[in-house]
């Protein structure tokens, strides 16, 4: 069982493997980011609450759906207990139910590049801003895959800090599939 009141980089690794359902379509995590509030500069959380932010000093296990560049709807599942600001980026994975669904929402596209990149995943789920807040609905995975952590990618702040989590080698990640360089 996963406990969402642990700090992001702690949850985030957890959440590898396990499926998330939004909408009639189910996504297996194959990669996260971890965003730790006000000592991460990179958090939306960094500067305190704000009526776009405020999902995430709520209850942990919930989500936090944001439009990014106005088009994309990305999910973060809340951390840590209510008021302090940390959550988990879903970044990928892989479509395990509701391919037809999730085809529909993004189009003509490779069955892996589905739910790769936190945009296409959140399309594929069907995220909405009114989903902002509810409740995650998250099967916990059956075994621990192996995976690894490396700097961020798609941000400008604090991007060098070792807050990405991905399955290596998985199809569905969005960059650098592999082992980070040492």
């Amino acid at each position: 069982m996963i406990d969402f009141s642990a700090p992001a980089d702690v949850v985030a690794p957890q959440l590898l493997g396990c499926v998330i359902t939004l909408h009639g379509v189910s996504v297996r995590l194959s990669e996260v980011e971890a965003y730790l509030g006000a000592d991460d500069e990179a958090a939306h959380t960094f500067r305190g609450p704000t009526p776009r932010n405020a999902a995430m000093f709520g209850p942990s296990g919930h989500l936090y759906v944001y439009s990014s560049y106005g088009i994309h709807r990305n999910i973060n599942i809340v951390c840590r207990p209510s008021g302090i600001g940390q959550g988990c980026l879903l970044r990928g994975g892989e479509v395990i139910a509701g391919v037809d669904k999730a085809q529909l929402r993004r189009g003509n596209t490779d069955f892996f590049n589905l739910a790769r990149g936190p945009g296409n995943l959140g399309k594929s789920l069907g995220a909405q801003l009114t989903d902002n807040g509810a409740g995650v609905s998250l099967s916990e995975r059956s075994s621990e895959p192996e995976w690894v952590r490396g700097s961020r990618i798609g941000i400008s702040k604090n991007k060098d800090a070792a807050l990405r989590f991905w399955i290596p080698f998985d199809r569905t990640v969005s960059g650098r599939r592999g082992y980070p360089k040492a």
